[in-house]
């Protein structure tokens, strides 16, 4: 790339190569401008963009792009070379960097090696690390082939394509040592050792180190062991984890990182445990030592309340990939599988969330309410009599990924100078919120609907095309009052519930002076078939005649489609069964752009409402069964909508404002932005769980 680049833009690769720039929309211009067409067509990968433009020479003699190019390279540098940063004021003298382990980074949809909310989550964390000052390496997987591509046929069958991952047009870069040589390191595998080429991706302060199977020294099979993200069966699954757990310690060691903290986000990084425990033992320490002084200084978040999301591996398969486990940590096999195996609430298996619960001196859910849902799940592995064994910490999302430019210029407009970027977290920075005028806040909300609605409709039409569909043709309104819905597709979250009723339902969004409609967008686990029935159910609402343009589903959820949806849909609709969702950040986005959150009193949101902020399904009580439950959550759905969001929506004022409306979007802004955000979740973890682990140990 860097070839042919001018010299008067020499620093372009710099600015295409940390991912900064996915958080700074002067940045983003930047790129967008030099080639339009293929900002897109490249998915906003300036990687890529740089790589196959034509129009860098022209760029470098346009003076308002060779003036953009340097602004964007004084904000990275000021940015990168501030010292006065949140972490350096509170804590001057913490001596350590934290490693963040995750099977999964969504940070931004030009490298996709995320699925769905966890890796949002840990994107987000690490976005916010770097505003802080946080000093966080984060270590994941690179994967070859990312997670799939959804492509929905005519009759709405989920399909799954697969795309080859070609590093060299994505923003990571090899990792090397202080010499300059790349690095690469190896783990025991049965039979054999498994070579792992590190790569690096720098997101402001942060680097993130994603470790790849796909190199010459190892076959074919084991080169395909990172291709795909949650593919694959149990073999699969142990030797991805063995590689983030056991390669990502070996990794920070190789780069000569040696964190004061390991922090786990959820089990699929339990291995590193082990691997810190084996490093204690070959220098002399036994086993129950190592044990004690790897504990000290881990942390461990659970995010899952379903059994499914939690691995775990039988007997035979675990000893198969753990030979030479027992003796390397001073144990035999009983007292390696004990560190994984208590009871039989799992059956016979080592459970990764056990061994990471049992390694771990602090454990947090993440949220209150999947705090104690996860205490009473997880009981059995503590002595009661000590004290709470889980606390929470609830989920937040990065405030600059996820607000709307026309909302943030807004919002600078009327801070008059508070510093409501600086203390996102501080709800009284937000108090200006209140002061916009009505018609300002409504008329931005709308010229982002306005956008959103463009969007969704220029998809559709592509959907369409390309499966020559002969249903009628979807299009959203962009006056109708529109609800959104977008997640991962798991049966348990109850997209359908829209649909239990019909008849009423045609009723509620067909009413010609007050039209409603839906959009819903995610993908569902390629092995499950329930949830992709629910995608094949909603596909064929959205096509029926008398319905179509009143419920439209995007194929292809990512994190670009979900911009557009959380930043332009007037309501956010989340229904999951509760107690099951955990925390959700979705609600939290699109609240940030003023869309008020709709949803069950399940993860974030008992914590958030107030009843003037959003509206709740149901109510918290517990029901004798799952049928009971559904009924009466989506007779609540329906009567909600009827007597309370739609009139309140289409009740304008003479210069047609909806005042009414536009106070709980206000609402929704000012009690979600601060204390939802993870620039006070990363604080909380700060605080709370890594400070007061810091501790001399491995």
């Amino acid at each position: 790339m860097t070839s042919s680049i001018p010299g008067r833009l020499k620093r372009l690769p710099e600015l295409a190569q940390n991912l900064f720039w996915t958080w700074r929309p002067d940045s983003q211009r930047l790129f967008s401008g030099l080639d339009p067409a293929l900002w897109e067509t490249t998915e906003h990968n300036p990687v890529r963009l740089l790589n196959e433009t034509a129009n860098l020479e022209s760029a470098a003699g346009d003076a308002a792009f060779v003036d953009a190019y340097d602004r964007a390279l004084q904000d990275l540098d000021s940015y990168l070379a501030r010292r006065d940063t949140w972490m350096n004021r509170v804590y001057p003298s913490m001596d350590g960097r934290i490693a963040y382990f995750s099977a999964e980074f969504g940070l931004h949809e030009s490298l996709p090696i995320y699925s769905g909310g966890l890796g949002v989550l840990a994107g987000d964390h690490v976005k916010s690390a770097s505003d802080l000052g946080v000093p966080l390496a984060g270590v994941g997987l690179l994967y070859s082939e990312g997670y799939f591509r959804q492509r929905l046929d005519a009759a709405g069958v989920q399909q799954e394509v697969y795309e080859p991952f070609d590093p060299r047009n994505r923003p990571v870069l090899p990792a090397r040592d202080a010499e300059g040589r790349e690095v690469h390191v190896s783990i025991p595998f049965p039979g054999r050792e498994l070579h792992l080429k590190i790569w690096e991706v720098q997101v402001g302060r942060v680097s993130l180190l994603l470790l790849d199977a796909d190199v010459p020294e190892n076959g074919e099979e084991d080169r395909a062991l990172t291709a795909r993200l949650y593919g694959g069966d149990s073999r699969t699954r142990i030797s991805q984890e063995l590689i983030l757990g056991v390669g990502g310690v070996r990794a920070l060691r190789a780069l000569e990182i040696h964190p004061a903290v390991f922090h786990m986000n959820e089990g699929h990084a339990a291995f590193s445990v082990l691997e810190r425990m084996r490093e204690l033992v070959a220098d002399g320490t036994s086993f129950d030592e190592a044990r004690e002084r790897v504990t000290r200084n881990t942390v461990f978040t659970t995010h899952t309340p379903v059994p499914a999301g939690h691995d775990h591996f039988a007997p035979d398969l675990f000893e198969e990939f753990t030979t030479g486990w027992p003796e390397a940590l001073g144990t035999n096999r009983e007292g390696l599988w004990s560190l994984g195996h208590k009871g039989e609430e799992w059956g016979a298996t080592f459970n990764m969330t056990v061994l990471a619960m049992n390694l771990s001196a602090t454990r947090n859910a993440v949220s209150e309410l999947h705090r104690d849902v996860s205490v009473e799940m997880w009981d059995y592995l503590f002595d009661s009599s000590a004290g709470r064994p889980i606390t929470h910490v609830t989920n937040g999302i990065h405030t600059w990924s996820w607000l709307s430019p026309a909302l943030y210029e807004l919002f600078e407009r009327h801070s008059a100078g508070r510093a409501w970027r600086e203390v996102v977290e501080d709800a009284s920075v937000w108090s200006f919120v209140e002061e916009i005028p009505d018609r300002d806040l409504w008329e931005a909300r709308r010229a982002t609907k306005r956008g959103m609605t463009e969007f969704v409709n220029q998809r559709l039409r592509l959907q369409r095309e390309r499966t020559d569909s002969s249903a009628p043709a979807q299009a959203l309104d962009p006056e109708a009052l529109t609800l959104g819905f977008a997640r991962r597709f798991a049966t348990y979250k109850r997209a359908t519930l829209l649909l239990s009723d019909p008849e009423r339902l045609r009723r509620i969004v067909k009413d010609s002076d007050r039209p409603v409609q839906f959009v819903f967008a995610g993908k569902a686990h390629p092995a499950d078939e329930p949830a992709k029935e629910f995608i094949r159910a909603l596909y064929a609402a959205a096509g029926a005649e008398d319905l179509a343009g009143h419920i439209v589903i995007l194929e292809d959820y990512d994190m670009n489609v979900a911009r557009h949806l959380v930043q332009g849909v007037d309501v956010w609709l989340n229904n999951p069964r509760r107690p099951l969702e955990a925390s959700g950040t979705s609600g939290q986005k699109a609240s940030l752009n003023g869309a008020p959150n709709f949803s069950v009193l399940d993860g974030w949101w008992p914590e958030a409402y107030n009843g003037k902020n959003g509206w709740t399904i149901g109510t918290d009580k517990e029901y004798a069964n799952l049928e009971e439950q559904d009924a009466a959550d989506s007779e609540s759905l329906y009567t909600t909508l009827e007597e309370a969001l739609i009139p309140l929506y289409y009740t304008r004022d003479d210069s047609g404002i909806p005042g009414g409306w536009v106070e709980i979007t206000k609402e929704a802004i000012s009690t979600v932005a601060p204390v939802f955000s993870t620039q006070r979740m990363v604080q909380d973890y700060v605080h709370k769980l890594y400070v007061p682990r810091i501790v001399p140990a491995r």
